[in-house]
């Protein structure tokens, strides 16, 4: 108003910068407006109900307003609790007329139930018969916290038994033993299982498979075994975790249980795989997938030849290697392989990663640049396994069984992050796999999976 009161209509058509600033003046008193509805949008009925506890109550500070709601907790429930027994009976309290039914109320039963709120002690009405089954608080349950979920959720966070116990204790004012953590999270392992042994898609342009290392006791000693993960693309471009397999060897006999296992439960292609020379996954691989693309991971090779190079060289020598597998032809590659080849000369176990590892390299330039970057390298499964480690680090773990629970619930947690996005960039990805005749083929019969 006051901006209307200053400026009249024939000096907003002189000057410009008057209009400007009325309409800001409108869009603020507006905005101050809308902000004020907000803060009325609270029923009439809750603040009464607000103003009624604070009026009982009087509360100083936060702690006593949660001993304000947790002693309200009490009544709510048994309120809710009677309304159940009278829709049960058919009759309300102290009616005196005639009822259909012989049963009556016989009394009530003392709980201590465990709320979100902490622990609030209840009477829990009772008819004569036995047959009222309350549905707000089942018969012989005292949680109603959803403690189950919050646990769970906790475990695959990475959390202990122990951590949990005192979490529990310190947010919601009761106890709970690690034993009753221990089943909670028990109950996962055959939806594990379950999960283990689904049905798969019959087709992922990509898969990364990668190891982390667990230790598991067994016959009274704790032994390493390795974890093995295997992560896919499905033609969408949707990540998932196909599986995780447990053993203390590898080799090729090894992998090909694992695919054929995997094509057991219904995958018919995969075009690329890529791995960090994980010993017999290609032959075990192409075993069951003849046409399968198998890439050594670019990122490893850079680490294991630079395990060759003084610290003070590392920087020359990285910069280097990158024009080589980052060039953008084959034939720009092969000319910086040479002019590498002859400046790090003096370092020839180095370069004999490189020489003996080439053909990795080479087979990358048959593909778009989009394509290279997805399958040079296994950052995509390694930030899967980081993930998984917050839940192996606790320590040994007493079974096999005991890894799939903890890793199974991480993987739950992953597929939330994930929320069925596709990778970035996966329409460019898409695009230079069709420019192949072969490879779109293949992925045409697909499309629809």
């Amino acid at each position: 108003p006051q901006y209307l009161q200053q400026y009249s209509i024939q000096s907003l058509e002189r000057d410009y910068k008057h209009y400007y600033y009325i309409i800001r003046g409108i869009e603020r008193i507006m905005s101050n407006a809308l902000m004020a509805s907000r803060k009325n949008k609270r029923s009439e009925a809750s603040k009464a109900i607000a103003q009624a506890i604070i009026d009982q109550y009087q509360p100083n500070s936060a702690e006593d307003m949660q001993d304000a709601l947790r002693d309200i907790f009490g009544p709510m429930f048994e309120a809710m609790l009677q309304g159940e027994m009278n829709s049960h009976l058919g009759y309300d309290t102290n009616d005196h007329g005639y009822k259909e039914t012989s049963n009556r109320r016989n009394g009530y039963t003392h709980k201590s139930l465990r709320t979100s709120m902490g622990e609030v002690e209840i009477d829990s009405p009772r008819d004569r018969d036995g047959s009222f089954d309350p549905q707000l608080i089942p018969k012989r349950s005292k949680d109603v916290s959803g403690i189950e979920d919050k646990v769970l959720s906790m475990y695959a966070k990475g959390m202990s038994q122990r951590d949990i116990a005192d979490t529990i204790k310190d947010i919601y004012g009761f106890e709970i033993s690690h034993e009753t953590i221990s089943n909670i999270t028990d109950r996962v392992i055959e939806t594990a299982g379950e999960w283990q042994n689904r049905p798969l898609k019959k087709f992922y342009p990509f898969l990364f498979v990668d190891c982390l290392y667990v230790n598991i006791r067994k016959d009274m000693e704790s032994k390493s075994c390795a974890v093995y993960v295997v992560l896919g693309y499905d033609v969408n471009g949707i990540k998932d975790i196909l599986g995780i397999w447990i053993g203390e060897s590898e080799g090729k006999h090894y992998w090909m249980q694992i695919f054929d296992e995997i094509k057991n439960r219904g995958v018919e292609d995969i075009l690329f795989i890529s791995m960090d020379g994980v010993s017999g996954l290609e032959e075990g691989a192409k075993s069951i997938f003849k046409d399968v693309v198998v890439q050594r991971c670019i990122v490893h090779l850079i680490r294991n030849s630079a395990r060759y190079i003084p610290s003070k060289d590392y920087k020359a020598f990285t910069a280097q290697l990158k024009k080589v597998y980052g060039a953008a032809s084959l034939k720009a590659a092969e000319a910086e392989f040479e002019r590498f080849k002859q400046a790090w000369s003096q370092y020839p176990g180095a370069i004999d990663v490189w020489v003996r590892n080439w053909a990795h390299v080479e087979q990358l330039y048959n593909y778009g640049s989009a394509v290279r970057k997805v399958m040079y390298t296994t950052n995509a499964i390694e930030s899967i396994n980081s993930s998984f480690r917050k839940v192996t680090k606790k320590g040994s773990f007493p079974s096999e069984d005991a890894v799939m629970k903890a890793l199974y619930l991480r993987i739950t947690e992953l597929y939330k992050k994930w929320n069925g996005r596709p990778v970035s960039n996966w329409a460019l990805v898409r695009n230079q796999l069709a420019m192949d005749d072969k490879i779109q083929k293949r992925m045409l019969k697909y499309e629809n999976f």
